[in-house]
């Protein structure tokens, strides 16, 4: 999926293409088997890039002057050109026999070169929160270690949070591709060399939160030297450790590189996320909507639109059995006028009614168990027949390695996200925000970005009768005009970082080039 990112890429290919005249070459194409048949213009020229005609024109020719002029005295230059022709009126017999327009051979010619650089420390990170905030938060972590010159030790993930999946790092991404596809950028280890293992026998391990929101200003002054005096830095905490903005375009261009491009997940879970992808598409497109109506997030934010006084009961008994969060007394009413509250399944079915979203569309829930969900879901079901899950698509042994993983049901609900031909999230938390900028980073896809505040007034509106449905439906459709997931500039609020836009929401600074390409299109 990341891997087709235009930029900096972990190896340098020659594309062949055969059967092409002069002005289909020259456009880029979408590589449909990374991303499962969507149908997106705006990815043209974003996807894949290719040695433009002339220049590929120019290298053979420059190549064989070169050759003719040595009269072809190396015969390992003369066996690597036969095999190469061979290879491609290979590749033209095939476009012959099987009727191919196109077909695309990539031949590696490097990989990333280590860098090198001398070490400052060693960096070791335990990862807090669920998985798109340990995601975000260990791509931070990456651009961190690179900016001090520390080798980085693979994170530990979150074992203790409410979502307590025991699923560590090796387990929920591809570490091996994670460490190669960033050897060129940072150091990254599996373990402590034996040296520091042996250090940290004798000496206590020196653990830290850093700052939340801190530019790179205090991790040279303040952090720095804490590597050079201990050698082995912990961090505890990594979730909001590094600003929005104020960093350095170099290392918020990393920070993109590593969330949406090393962060693969493991093959295992990259297969099933394919498998659900391939499955929708069997039967056209289909909208994810991730539906935030669970109950860990109904308890914490003391939201209870629609429940009765047992589930009242009930979600306040859990906000109170965790110490660790602050707010207990809540008043639902407020918050959810305050646009503060996840929307309902009845809320959400008529938004998408409200964007003409078409009834016979398949609607992905992108989300863990609904909350009273037989009785709440009735509502959206009666206006989106087709709502499916991964638990509906997949069978009882595909599913069995992820029970009891809420990580690896989050990873599946990622990829399928990520892919979906539009993706409506109904709560601005890490998963919705870290996919928007996965979408934009790959062109710009249509992300439906709710603005509940606005919303949970209309919808009141019209409830009560003050507003009809097509004066709804419009108001709706004008409050979302800019919330498509097209380019805009992020929301800078100085000295209220938790107010403006998150940077993996909308990471610009890694954008232009996709702005570029389709201005070019």
């Amino acid at each position: 999926m990341d891997d087709t990112k235009v930029g900096t890429e972990e190896y340098e290919f020659v594309q062949v293409q055969v059967g092409v005249n002069e002005k289909q070459y020259n456009k880029r194409e979408v590589n449909y088997d990374i991303i499962e048949g969507i149908k997106h213009e705006k990815l043209n020229n974003l996807i894949i890039g290719e040695i433009k005609d002339q220049k590929l024109k120019s290298l053979i020719v420059a190549g064989s002057s070169r050759l003719a002029r040595f009269h072809l005295r190396a015969l390992g230059v003369t066996t690597i050109m036969l095999v190469l022709w061979a290879a491609v009126f290979q590749l033209i017999t095939l476009c012959d026999t099987k009727g191919l327009r196109t077909i695309k051979y990539e031949f590696f010619l490097k990989v990333p070169v280590e860098r090198a650089y001398k070490n400052r420390g060693y960096m070791t990170v335990s990862s807090n929160g669920g998985l798109n905030q340990m995601r975000s938060g260990i791509a931070d972590m990456v651009t961190i270690a690179r900016f001090l010159n520390v080798t980085l030790i693979v994170p530990e993930l979150d074992n203790t949070s409410f979502w307590n999946d025991r699923s560590q790092f090796k387990v929920i991404f591809d570490v091996d591709y994670f460490i190669k596809s960033l050897r060129d950028e940072i150091r990254i280890l599996k373990e402590l060399p034996p040296e520091q293992k042996k250090f940290l026998e004798k000496h206590k391990l020196y653990s830290m939160a850093p700052v939340s929101w801190s530019n790179m200003s205090y991790y040279y002054n303040t952090v720095l030297p804490l590597f050079e005096k201990y050698k082995v830095v912990h961090f505890t905490r990594t979730d909001t450790r590094l600003a929005n903005n104020g960093i350095p375009k170099e290392l918020q261009k990393l920070r993109c590189k590593v969330n949406y491009r090393a962060m693969r997940f493991a093959p295992p879970i990259e297969e099933m996320g394919k498998k659900i992808v391939r499955i929708l598409r069997q039967k056209g497109s289909f909208l994810a909507l991730h539906l935030r109506y669970e109950m860990d997030i109904l308890a914490f934010s003391g939201c209870t639109k629609e429940c009765n006084e047992h589930e009242v009961e009930e979600l306040t008994k859990m906000r109170y059995a965790y110490p660790w969060w602050k707010e207990k007394e809540i008043d639902s009413d407020k918050k959810r006028k305050a646009g503060l509250c996840p929307l309902t399944p009845n809320e959400t079915a008529l938004v998408l009614k409200a964007f003409d979203i078409d009834t016979n569309m398949q609607i992905y829930i992108a989300a863990g168990d609904i909350y009273g969900e037989q009785r709440r879901m009735a509502g959206l079901k009666a206006f989106y027949p087709n709502l499916v899950n991964k638990k509906k698509l997949l069978s009882t042994s595909d599913l069995k390695p992820f029970h009891n993983h809420s990580n690896r049901m989050a990873a599946l609900d990622y990829l399928v996200s990520v892919k979906s031909d539009i993706f409506v999230p109904t709560y601005g938390g890490n998963m919705a925000k870290v996919v928007e900028g996965h979408r934009r980073w790959l062109g710009f896809m249509v992300t439906i970005s709710l603005d509940r505040l606005v919303l949970v007034n209309l919808i009141d509106r019209y409830k009560n009768g003050s507003m009809k449905w097509d004066e709804f439906s419009l108001s709706v459709k004008k409050a979302h005009a800019d919330r498509m997931g097209s380019p805009t500039k992020r929301l800078q609020i100085p000295g209220k970082p938790k107010e403006e836009d998150y940077f993996y929401a909308n990471p610009q600074e890694c954008l232009q080039e996709v702005v570029e390409d389709l201005k070019g299109d």
